[in-house]
């Protein structure tokens, strides 16, 4: 069984020097890799470099950058440096985010989304593998015969994309690395791992080799504690991050649970009350809880279901000592 662990810090109003910190003591203490989110906080190639610089040996992922805020040529350009300063750790992560993210903080226009992740994926992989970008088989944009003027010290590195529809997980097996769920219930890893496979069929890809990499709270805080805190975060992301989990969570079975909590959570009035309607069913399928060896325990019986690298999100608004003990309970 593969027991590779990641960690994942969260995207809002984070301690840089804290996650620095935390990716410090996550190499020393194995975790395969170690990733910062970008939303419209702090810039992740900056910090990712100076984490690589104080570390050896962990792999260190954009957990995840947007594919519309920079350009697929400058996304294999701060690719292919961060790579050459890690001296190859880089595993790069990448989704669509939203049109509100796109075209309200970016000012970019929010068009053909996975056509744009297709194009970021051939561009990254044309000029680190040295070729010119009017090879890159791109489809938004007609370029000319640029390529970088700089030797990549990998002319592959990890591609990882975030994805929630089919026709985009599908499109995971035909051309990235790793696939990257966000609030997919773990019993349900089969259905997209199947849309994974078919699409490395069409490529003639090995689908073995796409490795699943699921965002994952684990809460490893005793169960009272723990199921508390799993049901903040579970109401916040269904009614509070979009319509994504909605209409992801209510295929599976969960639509009249996530209309009640998006009801309580959109009404000021009643938004503390929102995580009191998430239920049992869905605390077992999108969260871990309990006491440290449980989590563990758990986490490893999860592995079963198809998840190859899960990818555990630290505490939020923690002081140093609670992530500190998160960490090192959970390795």
């Amino acid at each position: 069984m593969n027991n590779q662990t990641a960690l994942l810090g969260f995207w809002k109003d984070y301690d840089r020097k804290m996650y620095v910190k935390a990716a410090v003591l996550a190499d020393e203490l194995g975790y395969d890799s170690f990733w910062l989110p970008e939303a419209w906080g702090y810039e992740v190639f900056s910090l990712l470099t100076e984490i690589a610089l104080k570390t050896k040996r962990i792999k260190l992922g954009t957990g995840i950058i947007n594919v519309f805020s920079r350009s697929p040529g400058l996304i294999a350009m701060n690719a292919a440096t961060l790579d050459e300063i890690s001296e190859g750790r880089l595993i790069l992560g990448i989704g669509t985010s939203s049109s509100r993210v796109i075209e309200g903080f970016h000012a970019r226009e929010f068009k053909k989304p996975l056509t744009q992740v297709r194009d970021v994926i051939r561009v990254v992989r044309t000029l680190l593998a040295g070729g010119k970008l009017t090879e890159a088989d791109a489809k938004l944009n007609d370029y000319r015969p640029f390529e970088l003027a700089m030797t990549p010290t990998r002319h592959q590195i990890p591609i990882y994309v975030a994805a929630l529809k089919e026709n985009s997980i599908r499109s995971i097996g035909e051309m990235a690395d790793g696939w990257i769920p966000t609030f997919w219930p773990y019993q349900e890893i089969k259905q997209g791992k199947n849309w994974i496979a078919e699409g490395a069929a069409k490529a003639g890809r090995d689908p073995t080799e796409i490795v699943t990499a699921p965002f994952t709270s684990a809460i490893p805080l005793g169960s009272e504690l723990g199921d508390a805190m799993a049901k903040e975060i579970i109401a916040f992301y269904i009614g509070g991050m979009g319509d994504y989990y909605i209409e992801l969570l209510s295929g599976f079975g969960f639509a009249d649970d996530c209309k009640r909590i998006d009801e309580l959570y959109k009404n000021k009035s009643t938004r503390g009350e929102a995580k009191d309607a998430v239920t049992a069913a869905m605390m077992d399928a999108l969260a871990i809880t309990g006491n440290p060896k449980q989590c563990i325990d758990e986490l490893q019986r999860r592995r079963e279901f198809g998840i190859d690298l899960p990818i555990l999100n630290l505490p939020t608004k923690a002081p140093w000592k609670d992530v500190e003990m998160f960490i090192r309970a959970m390795a």
